[in-house]
C-alpha cells in the first residue's frame, strides 16, 4: 500500500471534524470529499471534463452493475475502468454489497456467497468475497470494497447479528483474496441502528488492519437523528490515521453532520437524481424549478454558484427546458448540483482548517431552514 497515504491537516477541537489529504495512484483527494456516483462507468448526463470543472476529484462505480454489462473482463481488456470511462482521477468501486439490500427480492444469500438474478436478462450472477475482489481488480479502481451484507434498518437483532458476523468473515476472505498492491481495500462496519452491533462489527474488522474503513447500512430508512446517534457511537471506534467513508449519504445536512462527527468521504446519487427531476440544491435552500413562480424569473438558479447553469442561464430558461422536456435541463441541474456538493465540502474543509466547523454547520443549517 505504499502508493496510498492519508495525512491529517487539521482536526477541529470544537467538533470531531477532520481535514485531510488522501493520496492514491491516480491523485490526491482533499477531504472531506464527495464522490458523484457513476454506477455504470458514467455519472449520468455529464462528461468527465464537466465533473472536473465542477470540482470533482473522485468518482464511484459499481461492481455488480459493471460485472453484468459490459463485463469486468471486457473493461480489463480495454485498459481498465479509468481508461474505459476517460477518468484520470481516483475511482472507488462498491463491492455489490448494497445490491444485497436493494435487490433483496432478486438474490439468495448464504455464508459462502450471494447469487443474484440479473435485473437485465434473468441470468445468474454469483458473488463470493473472492469473486467481488477479482472483479474489482479487473476494473482497476483505486479503492475497492469488501463484500458485505447490508441488512434493512428494521431487521431483527438476531438477523443483524448474523449479517455482522457474515460481513466480518467475508472481509477476511476479501483481504486474503486481494492480489493487487495498487488498490486500497476498505472494510465495512455494519450493525444497523444497534450500537452494540456496530461495536461487534468494528471489533471484528479492526484486527484485519484495512487501509480504510467505511460505515455502511445507514440512510436506508432510519430517521436522520438515529443515523447521527449511530455515527456518534461508531466513528470514534475507527482508526484516526485512516480515511473514514460513509456510504450512500446523502443530503447536504447529513454531510454537514457526518463531517462534524469525523467522516471523510461520501457518495450519493442524490445530486444527479434530483437534478434529473428538476430539483436543485442552492445556497438558499432547495429550488423546484418546474414551479410556475419561475416562469418569468430572470435571476440565476443560485447567485453564489459559478457553474455554467448559474452563470449563463436564468431560472425561467431552466424551467422552460424541463417543461419542454429538453435533455439540457437535467444536464444543467445535475451539473449544478454536483458543483453545489463540491463547493459545500470545500467550504467545510476551509472551516475545519480555521477551527470553525461548528459555526459553519450552524450557519448553513440556519440558512437552509429559513427557506424550507
Amino acid at each position: 500500500m505504499t502508493q496510498f497515504s492519508f495525512e491529517l491537516d487539521a482536526m477541529d477541537s470544537a467538533t470531531a471534524a477532520r481535514a485531510g489529504r488522501w493520496t492514491t495512484p491516480h491523485g490526491t483527494v482533499n477531504t472531506p470529499a464527495f464522490m458523484p456516483v457513476g454506477t455504470l462507468g458514467t455519472v449520468k448526463g455529464l462528461l468527465p471534463a464537466q465533473l472536473r470543472e465542477a470540482g470533482t476529484r473522485m468518482v464511484l462505480s459499481n461492481t455488480y452493475h459493471l460485472a453484468l454489462r459490459p463485463g469486468a473482463e471486457i473493461v480489463a481488456e480495454l485498459g481498465g475502468l479509468h481508461r474505459f470511462m476517460d477518468w484520470d482521477g481516483p475511482i472507488l468501486t462498491d463491492s455489490g454489497g448494497f445490491q444485497v439490500f436493494s435487490l433483496a427480492g432478486m438474490r439468495k444469500i448464504d455464508d459462502d456467497k450471494v447469487v443474484f438474478r440479473s435485473h437485465i436478462d434473468g441470468n445468474l450472477l454469483e458473488l463470493t468475497p473472492e469473486k467481488a475482489v477479482l472483479i474489482q481488480e479487473q476494473l482497476g479502481a483505486d479503492c475497492i470494497m469488501c463484500l458485505d451484507e447490508c441488512p434493512p434498518s428494521g431487521e431483527s437483532l438476531e438477523k443483524i447479528g448474523k449479517a455482522v458476523d457474515r460481513t466480518t468473515a467475508w472481509a477476511r476472505r476479501c483481504r486474503d483474496a486481494q492480489r493487487r498492491s495498487d488498490q486500497a481495500l476498505f472494510g465495512i462496519v455494519q450493525g444497523g441502528v444497534h450500537p452494540e452491533m456496530r461495536q461487534r462489527s468494528a471489533e471484528g474488522l479492526l484486527p484485519l488492519d484495512f487501509p480504510g474503513y467505511a460505515v455502511g447500512g445507514l440512510s436506508v430508512g432510519e430517521p436522520p437523528l438515529v443515523m447521527y446517534q449511530i455515527l456518534d457511537r461508531t466513528v470514534p471506534m475507527l482508526p484516526v490515521q485512516k480515511p473514514r467513508y460513509l456510504m450512500g449519504v446523502g443530503r447536504p445536512e447529513d454531510i454537514l453532520e457526518a463531517v462534524c462527527r469525523g467522516i471523510d468521504l461520501f457518495d450519493c446519487v442524490m445530486p444527479t437524481r434530483n437534478g434529473r427531476n428538476a430539483m436543485a440544491f442552492t445556497s438558499q435552500g432547495p429550488v423546484r424549478i418546474r414551479n410556475a413562480v419561475h416562469m418569468r424569473d430572470e435571476q440565476p438558479l443560485d447567485p453564489e454558484c459559478d457553474c455554467t447553469a448559474c452563470v449563463r442561464y436564468s431560472r425561467a430558461y431552466l424551467r422552460h427546458l424541463f417543461i419542454a422536456r429538453e435533455m439540457l435541463g437535467p444536464i444543467l441541474l445535475s451539473l449544478h448540483n454536483i458543483a453545489f456538493y463540491q463547493r459545500l465540502v470545500r467550504q467545510l474543509r476551509e472551516a475545519i482548517l480555521q477551527g470553525c466547523s461548528a459555526d459553519f454547520r450552524a450557519n448553513q443549517l440556519a440558512r437552509w431552514n429559513r427557506q424550507s
